[in-house]
């Protein structure tokens, strides 16, 4: 004969689980979105909300379209530049030798 509490296993408060006591649903709707990798992930949304043109893809990272056709491209990030780094793109090295002489120049006193 089993012997024990008959709650044994439940919580204080818990009770039948279902829509009736919890109310109904809200409408939902999915939508498809298609990543670069060719992943697709279809998160639903409330039927009146708007949803997003890009989704993140949960499975690669990568941003993720309604098109499958077209899917966005991988957002190209740069990779850090030091000062220097930048100084060269503006300036061809007889720019920066020209303005090296003009420097030395001033702190000569010439």
């Amino acid at each position: 004969m089993p012997s024990g509490s008959a709650i044994r296993g439940s919580r204080v408060g818990a009770g039948p689980m279902g829509e009736a006591e919890r109310g109904d649903a809200a409408p939902r709707i999915l939508i498809s979105y298609f990543c670069a990798q060719g992943h697709e992930t279809s998160p639903s949304f409330a039927h009146d909300a708007e949803f997003p043109i890009e989704w993140d893809c949960p499975k690669c990272g990568m941003p993720a379209g309604l098109d499958k056709e077209n899917p966005p491209q991988e957002i190209k990030t740069e990779p850090y530049k030091t000062h220097l780094a930048y100084v060269e793109e503006r300036r061809n090295e007889e720019d920066g030798l020209e303005v090296l002489v003009e420097a030395m120049a001033r702190l000569r006193g010439n």
